[in-house]
């Protein structure tokens, strides 16, 4: 008899910001991140998701408006509006508000690629270090839950979503997923993850909140002396371990 499906609580949506290479590195933005937002689906469906639909119809009149936090700190495409200061302020906080309510945990892995390229003679893949960083811990953490455990019927299905970027890197990035859920990991466990890819144009609600999430934990590294208000409003968010979420729900490597 084949086992009942048994699917988890949580959604795990990640998202990143840099480039996941090693050429060409920016220097005002030496980083790769990778930000994984942990969410259960009751309040994913009953809080998230109505919360960023009533923002969306009260500032475009329509719900199909994919909030992207570049276009948003440039005041380009559909935010060409923000270019008015009062109008911006107004807007991020109200955005601010939602984000710091929303019922979420993060775990986020910051790879510093100049210091890696400069350490290792034959440095890993950054965006392979920080997908295997960042499901170690997010395990870690569901586990911590009641979730992940040994027994069949005890070992849900964590649905992590994904953005599409291009067959070749989504293959690619699939490949290494399953290697790291195979055991190819610090504890040698396999890991109940299923990577689903999902479009832009699909609109989720988890990838827009990943989106946001993702630049500000990278400046905060880069820039750790600038105002970073996004990245104090999520101070709350973060997996910690023994009360600190320093190599948890902020692993920065090297």
């Amino acid at each position: 008899m084949s086992p009942t499906l048994c699917f988890s609580d949580y959604l795990v949506f990640v998202d990143e910001s840099g480039s996941p290479t090693l050429g060409n590195i920016d220097p005002d933005y030496p980083v790769l991140v990778l930000a994984f937002l942990i969410v259960r689906k009751h309040d994913y469906s009953t809080h998230i998701v109505p919360e960023l639909q009533r923002f969306k119809f009260q500032h475009f009149g329509h719900d199909q408006i994919v909030l992207h936090e570049r276009d948003i700190r440039r005041d380009s495409g559909p935010f060409t509006f923000l270019k008015t200061s009062a109008l911006k302020n107004a807007f991020l906080t109200e955005l601010s508000d939602i984000m710091a309510a929303a019922p979420f945990s993060l775990v986020s892995v910051v790879i510093r690629k100049d210091i890696l390229q400069k350490r290792y003679t034959s440095p890993e893949n950054p965006y392979h270090l920080a997908l295997k960083f960042g499901l170690e811990r997010v395990h870690g953490y569901l586990k911590q839950q009641g979730e992940c455990e040994s027994a069949v019927m005890l070992n849900p299905t964590v649905h992590m979503i994904v953005e599409k970027r291009g067959k070749n890197e989504d293959d690619e990035l699939e490949l290494e997923f399953r290697r790291i859920c195979s055991g190819g990991n610090y504890t040698h466990n396999n890991f109940p993850f299923e990577v689903i890819f999902a479009h832009k144009q699909s609109n989720s609600s988890g990838l827009q909140l990943a989106d946001l999430v993702a630049r500000p934990i990278g400046m905060s590294v880069v820039r750790p002396e600038q105002s970073n208000r996004a990245f104090e409003l999520l101070q709350s968010k973060f997996v910690q371990v023994k009360g600190t979420s320093n190599g948890w729900g902020v692993k920065v490597f090297p």
